[in-house]
This record gives structure tokens, sequence and C-alpha cells, in this order.
């Protein structure tokens, strides 16, 4: 439901020092607007599928396309269609795959999101400073350390009581970071990890933390990493998202199942510490009510939040191995 995002993005794959043997669309959208604009632009090495029901959601669609690459293909990569990527992306990811050949997947880089500003050391606790550089910390972190709740681990390694921090916590520094999780949308892997996996269809529709759980259960199998000089840009477009009702429900089922996925049986002091940093990240949420704009939005997703948690006590998620 984005022809437009997916065109800009096709637009920039045409531009690639090293162009994909294989473009697959895999449309999950109820009308003919994206087919009709592909019709209208033709790219090299395109192939169209639309999924029906049956097939529609992120984690549906990814395992309908996986069964349609070529056979000789070496490495999949995965691209949501409100990305943008600089000329010599797909080059670079490749290039991860020469320098670490037992690499199983790696992830690129997104530039436009966080202001970063290199530096030889912390300069405030309104920063977060990681090899040489450093960006403003959120406030859900400075809080968290307030509480004795921040990571304990390095960006993109979860934590045993889960809550860690993202890929955008990784410095643009150029280098290749071994790491746990990486993003679905700005992914690759190789294509005989699918030999053996599939993304979870727990994650129905939207499927968000999809990619944090299909990677952390690739991570127990081998190596991942991120590469920072893998560039795109990534314009976050509504189209196609849940209501901030659902959204919220997904943060507390969907984070609960990543974290059991990775540590299925944790001590007593880990769970209070996943719950107590859910109550506190779920309280600025609805204190984001009085200080956004977006009340309501913060409002829906702060009462999503609370009832999908709530569900976990009498209703938790069956774990797929």
């Amino acid at each position: 439901m984005r022809p437009q995002p997916l065109l800009r993005l096709l637009n920039s794959v045409n531009t690639q020092t090293l162009y994909p043997n294989e473009i697959l669309i895999i449309d999950g959208s109820t009308n003919t607007k994206t087919e009709q604009i592909l019709n209208i632009n033709p790219f090299k090495n395109l192939a169209y599928f639309k999924v029906d029901d049956k097939n529609r959601g992120l984690t549906k669609q990814r395992n309908f396309g996986i069964e349609k690459v070529f056979n000789d293909s070496e490495i999949i990569c995965f691209l949501d269609d409100d990305t943008v990527l600089e000329q010599d992306y797909f080059k670079q990811l490749l290039h991860t795959y020469k320098v670490y050949p037992n690499a199983l997947g790696v992830g690129g880089y997104i530039t436009n999101e966080v202001t970063w500003q290199k530096a030889e050391k912390k300069t405030s606790n309104k920063h977060f400073f990681y090899d040489g550089f450093e960006r403003s910390e959120p406030l859900r972190f400075r809080l968290r350390r307030f509480f004795g709740l921040q990571p304990n681990t390095p960006p993109c390694i979860l934590p045993k009581f889960s809550h860690g921090r993202s890929v955008s916590f990784l410095p643009p520094s150029g280098k290749i970071y071994n790491v746990e999780q990486c993003m679905g949308g700005v992914s690759s892997f190789k294509k005989d990890v699918f030999d053996t996996m599939r993304f979870s269809t727990y994650f129905e529709g939207y499927g968000l933390y999809e990619d944090a759980d299909f990677t952390l259960r690739l991570s127990n199998l081998g190596e991942l990493y991120v590469n920072t000089a893998a560039r795109l840009n990534h314009y976050h477009d509504a189209s196609g998202r849940p209501n901030k009702f659902k959204y919220g429900k997904m943060v507390a089922r969907n984070g609960w199942y990543v974290w059991r996925v990775k540590y299925p049986n944790p001590s007593f002091k880990t769970r209070l510490k996943w719950h107590l940093t859910f109550i506190l990240l779920m309280k600025l949420r609805f204190i984001n009510v009085f200080n956004t704009k977006k009340r309501i939005e913060a409002l829906t997703e702060g009462f999503g939040r609370f009832f999908g948690w709530l569900s976990l006590i009498f209703n938790k998620s069956k774990i797929e191995r």
C-alpha cells in the first residue's frame, strides 16, 4: 500500500554500483496501485507477485518471497519499501561476507534518524558515547539509568532482561560490528540459512519485532554483523501501519515473546527487571499525553501497552522453537 515510496526505493536500487541479479516485489496491497506503478516504470531483473489473504503480512510475505528466489542465489537481501539506498549499499553488504566468510547475516545502517558527533569521551550524562562517537541519550534511557534499569550489554546484544539498545546506538564509524540483532527491513542473509529457518508466523500483519525474533534465533547458530558503511535512509511512511492501540499491545506481547525466545528460563530477578522496565516505559508513554502534540496517539498506545502487559498474566504466548 505504498506505491510511491516503493518507486523511490527502486530508483535508488537502479543507481547501485552492484545491481541485484533479481528483485522480488511481494505485494500485500488490497488495491492495484503498486502493480500499476510498476507497469509504468519497469526495472531490470524485477519480478512482481501479488499475494492473497493467506500469504498477506510481513513474515508471511518474506517467507513467500524466499520460495521464489533463484536456486543459485547466495545472498538474499530484504528491504522495507520506505527506504532509499546510498549507491554502494549492496557492494558494502556483500563485502562484509568476504571479510567474515562465516557470517550468516549482515545488516545495513540507517543514517538519517540520529545525529552523531565524534568525541574522545562522553561529554555529559545527556549523551550516549560509543566507539569514538556520541549522540543524545533519549530520556527513557536516562530514567532507566536513574532506576538501575539501564542495558548492561553493547548495542544489538540483548540483555538478560531484554529492553536493549538497537542498531541506532551503533555509531556511523564505517566499521563492521558483531551483533545478535539487526533490522529486518535493511538486512541480508545467506540463502542456505533458509534451508532450516523461516520468519515466524507468530508475528501477524505488521509484525513488530519479527526481525529481532529471527536474528536472535539465528545468532544461536552463527555470526551476525552490522556494516555501518552499508548506508541508507529510512523515511517512515504511515501507510499500512496498525492503529496505536494494536501497536501498543504488540510492544508488550511481541516484546515479551522475543525476550523469552532468547532467554526461555530467566531468573526471578531478571523477570522482575523486565516488568519494572516495561512499566517505566509505559508510564513514559502516558506522560507523552501532556508533553507532545500527538496526545491521542500517546494515550491510545499507552492503553494498548497496558492491556497487552496485563494479558501476559492470563494468556502468555506459546514460544515457537
